[in-house]
């Protein structure tokens, strides 16, 4: 699995980032039974960053926390079936890994939501990235239901990572 981690901004954190990426991500698609090898882009940027790109992209004038861009489209979320005809654009011709897709997340909002939320900025910065991965597994949130099952599922990648909403920095 190739998870490449980009961080454009000046931030630093109390945890390797790239690590965190790597094991939340790695959680989700063993969780969802992903039969290929991956490749996810993660960019860190800031409010303003994050802004523009939900203003160009989804039409959305307003910061957010995290966006993600799947590669896939799915029949039915965590069905990872890819008929022929789409094999040439969602694979990665040089390491054949399945590039599902990018995430974005803006880590002044990590901060903030930490403090508000009252638990540590790793807590915080891995949900991220456990949200935008099922988001990248084809789950969406727009109904009550699924927004129940995507918790569940969020909540279950980070405890068995031990990484719980008691963890403080």
């Amino acid at each position: 699995m190739t998870f490449y981690v980009e961080n454009e901004t000046s931030e630093t954190f109390p945890f390797d980032a790239d690590k965190l990426v790597n094991q939340v991500a790695q959680e989700v698609l063993e969780m969802e039974r992903c039969p290929y090898e991956a490749q996810v882009n993660v960019l860190l940027t800031d409010n303003k960053g994050i802004h523009e790109i939900n203003r160009e992209c989804r039409g959305i004038d307003a910061e957010t926390d995290v966006l993600s861009f799947p590669n896939l489209e799915f029949v039915k979320a965590g069905v990872f079936q890819i008929d022929d005809a789409m094999k040439a654009g969602c694979f990665d011709p040089d390491s054949g890994e399945l590039i599902l897709g990018d995430i974005m997340i803006s880590m002044d909002r990590v901060r903030e939501q930490a403090e508000s939320y009252g638990h540590s900025i790793k807590r915080e910065f891995a949900f991220l990235i456990a949200h935008s991965m099922l988001h990248l597994c084809g789950y969406d949130h727009m109904e009550e239901a699924e927004a129940h099952i995507m918790e569940r599922k969020q909540e279950e990648a980070l405890e068995a990572l031990g990484i719980t909403r008691e963890d403080r920095d």
